[in-house]
């Protein structure tokens, strides 16, 4: 069971599905983030430096040229999902892929975020034609995947552009067909080490498609 409780509530609200299922990340997966990001910043008097993958230490004020206090990072990147939809697009591909299902898997958007921005991300989604279910959550995803498949043993696909989310998964669900996939390559080069062991790296949604529908079934 997921160990945040909001989670397990929008889990229950599901109907119960026996499809193999697909659980995708939102940021930097089916919605462009750190493209837009550098962009948003700006218009807060903040500058985007990506040295390491990190954005707390690499986020300096515009004016000063000095690094950016920790709670001023925070409070803009909280900021930016409340208006996620003025600066969010689709990732490039995301929607014609998972269109290309056709019904033959559940899809499931699982986000890590405030869940008090889940409102403002569902409208957004919609307005984008992304009806799929959203699910927010604060804690590791993997207990929420494993939450999600319920006790039927479907195939399960998950897809997240954070390592340590695809761990977690790992963990929850060990037998889950894994993706790394990065709306923006080029970031790649800052990504600490990590045990690619059963994580498959994509590098579009073009070559995402194809292997989450071999693995999957569908």
């Amino acid at each position: 069971m997921s160990d945040d409780p909001e989670t397990v509530r929008q889990i229950a609200e599901l109907a119960l599905d026996d499809r193999p299922l697909l659980v995708l990340d939102v940021d930097d997966v089916v919605l462009e983030f750190i493209r837009p990001l550098p962009r948003y910043l700006a218009s807060q008097g903040l500058e985007l430096r990506l040295e390491t993958f990190h954005i707390h230490g690499n986020v300096f004020d515009a004016t000063t040229n000095e690094p950016a206090a920790a709670e001023r990072v925070s409070a803009a990147i909280d900021a930016f999902f409340a208006v996620q939809a003025d600066w969010q697009e689709m990732a490039e591909g995301a929607a014609e892929a998972l269109a290309s299902f056709g019904g033959r898997a559940e899809i499931v958007l699982l986000t890590m975020m405030p869940h008090r921005h889940r409102a403002a991300r569902r409208t957004h989604l919609d307005r984008l034609g992304l009806p799929y279910p959203l699910l927010t959550t604060e804690m590791p995803k993997g207990p929420a995947i494993a939450m999600l498949r319920g006790e039927k043993k479907r195939p399960v696909a998950f897809v997240d552009d954070l390592p340590r989310n695809l761990l977690s998964a790992r963990e929850s669900v060990s037998d889950a067909s894994l993706f790394h996939l990065m709306a923006d390559n080029s970031i790649r080069a800052l990504l600490p080490p990590f045990d690619p062991e059963g994580i498959t790296t994509v590098t579009d949604w073009k070559d995402a498609r194809r292997k989450i529908a071999q693995a999957l079934g569908v």
